[in-house]
């Protein structure tokens, strides 16, 4: 991967086994992040796994290793830093908000996260990325940026370009999985990003789930939705078998 090459990010490791796979500590020039990685197999397709706004927890660890179990290598990355778990809303939205302020430092990155998986034998050449809620938002990011993967998914992420960009750049496709009862998130939102994926020839399929509101995917909450769940689930599961080679 071209852009990766080119960045000069200082990766430093150690890591720590887990049932799955291992907790893994990288630095992005020079600030320390605690990612976790799993793989089946050598040279497995890579699934760059992005957190929702309270970090990287036990819920994306979880989708990890059952991606693990069906094949593929996940570098689930860590876009707060190292010990940044947060809990209370005043600091989850600061924390996102931050990034969102500064797009540049959320590809940084993002890019970085890349580089970790890198450097642990992970195929970036034959990758999806795929993230969740704020993590969905920093997947289009990614794909907007010109990263060279080869698809971008979101589970109810954010949908809305900012000001100045648009996909002009993008590789691979994207499959957007969205709750059509998302207060948070609009079918308003969900509209234009299809006008603006269309404007670009951007190869994309959009599936809304009657019903389900923000957050549907995440177990044991009371915002779970268990058909929207099992059913986005298959067809991402379908999605990495027909771009992941």
């Amino acid at each position: 991967m071209k852009t990766i090459c080119t960045l000069l990010f200082l990766i430093l490791f150690t890591s720590t086994a887990t049932a799955g796979g291992q907790v893994v500590s990288y630095d992005v020039k020079g600030e320390a992040f605690e990612g976790y990685f799993t793989s089946p197999a050598e040279n497995a397709p890579l699934v760059l796994l992005i957190h929702d706004w309270d970090g990287l927890t036990d819920y994306e660890i979880k989708r990890a290793d059952m991606l693990a179990e069906k094949g593929y290598a996940v570098f689930a990355a860590d876009l707060f830093g190292a010990g940044i778990r947060p809990t209370e809303m005043k600091d989850r939205r600061q924390h996102t908000g931050e990034l969102y302020k500064d797009r540049e430092r959320m590809r940084s990155l993002l890019y970085g996260a890349l580089a970790a998986a890198k450097a642990r034998g992970a195929n970036v050449n034959n990758a999806v990325a795929m993230g969740y809620c704020f993590g969905g938002a920093a997947v289009l990011e990614l794909a907007r940026s010109g990263a060279e993967m080869k698809g971008f998914v979101t589970f109810h992420g954010g949908l809305s370009t900012p000001e100045g960009q648009d996909y002009g750049k993008t590789k691979g496709s994207l499959l957007i999985l969205h709750g059509t009862a998302d207060t948070n998130v609009t079918m308003d939102h969900f509209a234009m990003l299809a006008n603006a994926l269309e404007e670009k020839g951007v190869p994309h399929e959009m599936i809304s789930y009657g019903g389900a509101p923000h957050a549907f995917t995440v177990f044991g909450s009371d915002r779970y939705r268990k058909d929207a769940d099992e059913k986005s689930w298959n067809r991402f599961c379908e999605y990495l078998k027909e771009a992941l080679r």
